[in-house]
């Protein structure tokens, strides 16, 4: 009788231990990755801007200043070197951060699906531990709140796919 609880214990045993390598294994594939970037660095220094004091009556505390993001392509011959500029760092009532980009003239966004793809979305895949990217258009007077969500779904624009 002994025998039976032996293997009993054992098979429970084995059962335990498998769970908890999978838990782990589980938790380890879903942790971040270590080479990503470390949350988006804060520039204490800000410096005065007209587009402060619309981000405060939204609501908005601005936290950081202009923030430089070096880049490095490998092409394969040599690499290449580019960089990024974040204008302000905001915070909303809740404590969440916000990339804020400033409108320039001499690089309009086109509000399009792709525009805002083309222009904005490597921001939001920088860090994608912030809320979302507040764009500035200080000709229209206007902060455009964007953030980003993945879908499944295609979308066809054209009605002659849609039958």
């Amino acid at each position: 009788m002994n025998e039976r609880y032996d293997w009993l214990l054992m098979i429970l045993l084995g059962v335990v231990i498998a769970l908890l390598i999978g838990y782990r294994l589980n938790r380890w594939l879903m942790s971040p990755s270590p080479d990503r970037l470390p949350g988006i660095p804060i520039n204490e220094r800000i410096p005065d801007h007209p587009a402060i004091g619309m981000l405060e009556e939204e609501g908005y505390d601005v936290v950081g200043g202009k923030v430089k993001i070096n880049l490095s392509f490998e092409t394969g011959q040599r690499p290449i070197h580019s960089r990024l500029f974040v204008d302000y760092v905001a915070s909303d009532d809740r404590g969440e951060l916000y990339m804020v980009k400033v409108s320039r003239d001499r690089m309009p966004v086109d509000w399009t699906g792709s525009g805002i793809r083309d222009r904005l979305m490597p921001f939001l895949l920088l860090y994608p531990e912030c809320a979302g990217l507040l764009y500035i258009d200080m000709n229209e007077q206007v902060i455009h709140r964007l953030g980003l969500d993945w879908s499944d779904e295609e979308w066809i624009g054209n009605d002659e796919y849609n039958s």
